[in-house]
């Protein structure tokens, strides 16, 4: 049996603290064995009825177990906060850093040797890597995986790619609302999460790049019995990883967040990952500036043709070869070398990885990473998607259209007096980290409804919110500072000029010098939003878009040292 397991501390000890912990667990029906020095693996469970997404995780659960067992460990399932996109208001995304301190505090304050990290909607993954990695014990990903593809009257549908579409139709008059509401039960035929290259499909896929799950972990469908083989192998797994004192701090290492960011922009992978790394990155103690997502991932072409910047699903992308296959034709562009859960690098986890349709992974375009934007409106940086954008908007010059709230937004965006045609900026304020609080996906602002039935199906849009993996258009993204913080997004007026150059990697708000310091000392900060709870101690220690939007008090590891309960 291995020596210094935490879990010891816990059950080892003949007095009345070794009495109590043993005593109570074999009210479940433990055998005394279970005591006897073998690793105890924890099964971090983000399981809801709440989260679509990941309510099957509770039998994915039982599969982690039985590897577990089969390796001589002690699987013990608990359950944290979970996140779903679809229901939770007022964004899953206020609720991340909350998941994450659940995450740290559960694994520090129990008994556990190792974790296998079970999640599924976005939010979920990275939450339970940042807490994980906080406490920097053996773990593991298991990810939930993705629906089976939708099918609509003869055509396949993408999990949200296809809900903005169809929507924009019905908006412009194009599609019957009947027709709408048919495809919801057509688009999420089966358990799992987004089968676009949403951020879930992202998440899950740097999680193989990263080094943090097993090879295919990504791609496999929820309801494929090999989704269960795979969870099975990460119980098997995690217990060898305890006995090897494989740490996350030997995987999330500087060379692991470097594939994770060039991987991302060879799937046409989510702009949410480059926030989510962030985070990540300042929970592992990894140095990592938003300018590495350009000039790391800026050369990398796309290597996928998925949704929602190409045609295919991720069944698809499972079948012909998954995430493996795409790291594979990468190449020289990653670090072979990382360290990964297996015990091998990244570079032995893909030798020889296949790939089965040269449609599906291919080089499909080149330089499609998320490119860095900076400039007078965004001194921080901003980001934006170029693989989901179009060409033509790529450098524009239009007059601002501006709304101070998502709640404005909605109001005012289908009104026939709205001064706007299609070479306008749309501009959404008061959706950051600290402004709304918790920055929604509200950053793919709906075209006004008169130019869609003009036939316009792109603008350029500029916010300090997010956007939807699944979303698509010519979107600028996490303009840092944001307003509420007195960025200067705070000082744009409808009708003023700005210019975007993506080429040129530029946000420029055509204004003199003098003119914004006008406008900033006649600005004053909007009255806060919330008065007490979590949401106040959100707002109050929030870091901005650039920096991860992790709160300030909890970069960093501080390690699974905890101090002894005595009696």
């Amino acid at each position: 049996m291995s020596a210094g397991l935490r879990s010891r501390d816990w059950f080892g000890p003949r007095d009345v603290n070794g009495f109590a912990a043993r005593s109570w667990m074999k009210n479940q029906g433990l055998p005394p064995r279970m005591f006897d020095g073998r690793p105890v693996i924890g099964i971090c469970n983000t399981w809801s009825e709440l989260t679509p997404c990941n309510a099957h995780l509770r039998d994915l659960a039982e599969h982690v177990k039985r590897g577990v067992y089969e390796a001589g460990g002690f699987p013990v399932e608990f359950p944290v906060m979970s996140l779903g996109e679809t229901l939770l208001r007022p964004t899953s995304m206020l609720f991340r850093n909350l998941v994450s301190m659940d995450v740290e505090e559960s694994i520090r304050a129990n008994p556990l040797d190792g974790v296998v990290l079970l999640c599924g909607c976005d939010k979920t993954t990275p939450a339970l890597l940042m807490g994980a990695a906080s406490c920097d014990l053996p773990a593991l990903v298991v990810s939930g995986g993705p629906m089976l593809t939708g099918r609509f009257r003869g055509r396949q549908l993408g999990s949200g790619t296809a809900v903005f579409a169809m929507s924009e139709e019905v908006r412009a008059g194009r599609m019957p609302a009947a027709g709408f509401a048919e495809a919801e039960s057509c688009m999420s035929r089966s358990a799992g999460h987004c089968n676009t290259m949403g951020t879930a499909s992202t998440m899950a896929a740097l999680v193989e790049a990263l080094g943090m799950g097993l090879p295919g972990n990504a791609a496999i469908p929820a309801v494929d019995s090999r989704r269960r083989v795979l969870a099975q192998d990460a119980g098997v797994r995690i217990v060898q990883m305890v006995h090897e004192d494989l740490r996350m701090s030997r995987v999330l290492t500087r060379a692991a967040f470097e594939n994770a960011i060039r991987a991302n922009a060879a799937i046409g992978g989510s702009t949410n990952a480059v926030i989510h790394l962030l985070a990540l990155a300042g929970r592992a103690e990894v140095p990592l500036e938003l300018a590495d997502f350009d000039r790391l991932g800026h050369d990398v072409p796309l290597f996928t043709d998925l949704l929602p910047s190409g045609r295919f699903l991720m069944e698809d992308f499972f079948e012909a070869g998954g995430m493996p296959a795409v790291l594979r034709a990468m190449g020289d562009l990653l670090d072979g070398s990382a360290l990964t859960v297996t015990g091998r690098t990244l570079g032995e986890n893909i030798a020889g990885a296949p790939c089965w349709n040269p449609e599906v992974i291919r080089e499909v375009k080149p330089a499609a990473g998320i490119a860095v934007l900076r400039g007078n409106l965004a001194p921080d940086g901003a980001v934006i998607k170029p693989s989901a954008a179009s060409p033509e908007l790529l450098r524009h010059r239009g007059r601002a259209v501006v709304f101070d709230s998502v709640e404005e937004l909605a109001d005012r965006i289908d009104d026939p007096d709205l001064d706007v045609d299609e070479t306008s900026v749309l501009v959404l304020r008061g959706a950051g980290p600290r402004g709304y609080p918790g920055m929604p996906e509200v950053g793919n602002l709906p075209l006004p409804k008169r130019l869609l039935a003009k036939g316009i199906t792109d603008m350029v849009r500029i916010s300090d919110a997010r956007m939807s993996g699944t979303a698509y258009g010519t979107v600028v993204l996490h303009v840092a500072p944001e307003s509420a913080a007195g960025g200067p997004l705070a000082l744009v007026r409808t009708g003023d000029f700005i210019e975007l150059d993506v080429p040129g990697r530029r946000l420029h708000l055509d204004l003199g010098d003098d003119e914004l310091a006008a406008r900033r000392a006649a600005w004053s900060p909007p009255p806060p939003v919330v008065d007490g709870g979590y949401q106040r101690l959100y707002v109050d220690h929030v870091q901005q878009a650039d920096r991860g939007a992790d709160l300030d008090i909890l970069t960093g590891r501080r390690g699974a040292v905890v101090r002894r309960d005595n009696h």
